[in-house]
């Protein structure tokens, strides 16, 4: 069966290593075109292009499929099936019409909820206890094709977006792998959604970083977990702006936003509800550092 591996990110590098190491003969790779990166601006291969130079894969990186030259290289390629994870770009009708046997995508999370560009963000955001990875058919609408099979997982309390999708990786890669066999042997039967079930995550922005301190302390908790490593959480104390990069759930009251003191672990404010302790922070040019750490050297007034 041959095979084209659409992706751009790591977590598609992770799935496209996997399917390497199972064997699939994967007979050309697509991936977003190098971009700059860094204070030089030198253009850098994404994680995906890397993996597929290291197996001497034909590497393929046009900017869009609206060119007629542009389609019928991928025909060229002859594929049975095709594989995206987080491409990253839209896939006209007469594309996915290429492949006899389908384009199957990978999606980090449990379809219908959380179709679109930040699901497993959204997830944790949204203070849920389990996600998972989804295998579908891809159609002409934004994740919305049939269901093919899902791998669930627990979100840890404490866990992070970031943390979260290293495990999702992991676990979308084995799901590919699975899904591939399965439409190899003719088995992969697909399953439509209740579009009325769906939800959507939208891509994250900077203007969601700023802590409001009216919120609970368990909903502050959740924005500092889905937004890092980026955008990642902000708020102001003591009069200096930082970067919130681990905070703890306590019991306890106050005035919303009132610093209520340093302990052995960490910063307490007041919130709507409860109290967060801030554990890990960053100040304006400053590097991250554990919050006992950084008011030893900066003490709070009064």
């Amino acid at each position: 069966m041959r095979v084209v591996f659409m992706g751009t990110p790591e977590i598609a590098a992770i799935c496209l290593s996997k399917i390497l190491e199972d064997g699939f003969d994967v007979v050309g790779v697509y991936t977003q075109p190098d971009r700059p990166k860094g204070r030089g601006m030198k253009l850098v291969a994404s994680p995906v292009k890397e993996v597929a130079l290291n197996h001497d894969l034909p590497v393929f990186q046009p900017e869009h499929f609206r060119e007629d030259e542009t389609v019928e290289q991928l025909r060229q390629l002859r594929p049975d099936v095709v594989a995206v994870v987080a491409y990253g770009r839209i896939l006209p009708q007469r594309v996915l019409d290429i492949a006899p046997k389908g384009f199957i995508n990978i999606h980090a999370s449990i379809l219908p909820q959380y179709r679109g560009s930040a699901p497993y963000q959204w997830a944790v955001l949204d203070g849920l206890q389990e996600t998972g990875v989804t295998a579908m058919y891809l159609c002409r609408e934004m994740d919305a094709g049939d269901v093919i099979d899902v791998a669930k997982t627990p979100i840890g309390p404490d866990e992070t977006a970031g943390e979260l999708l290293d495990r999702l990786a992991v676990l979308g890669a084995g799901l590919l792998s699975k899904t591939l066999c399965a439409v190899a042997a003719g088995t992969a039967k697909g399953s439509p959604q209740d579009s009325s079930l769906a939800t959507y995550a939208p891509m994250l922005d900077k203007s969601m970083c700023a802590i409001d301190w009216t919120k609970t302390a368990c909903q502050i908790h959740n924005q500092v977990r889905g937004l890092h490593p980026w955008p990642v959480a902000t708020a102001e104390l003591a009069g200096t702006k930082f970067k919130i990069h681990a905070t703890a759930v306590l019991e306890g009251k106050g005035t919303p936003g009132e610093i209520l003191g340093l302990t052995k672990t960490g910063l307490q404010v007041a919130c709507g509800e409860g109290i967060l302790e801030i554990r890990s922070l960053q100040a304006e040019g400053g590097k991250r550092m554990a919050a006992v750490d950084y008011f030893r050297g900066h003490p709070l007034e009064g």
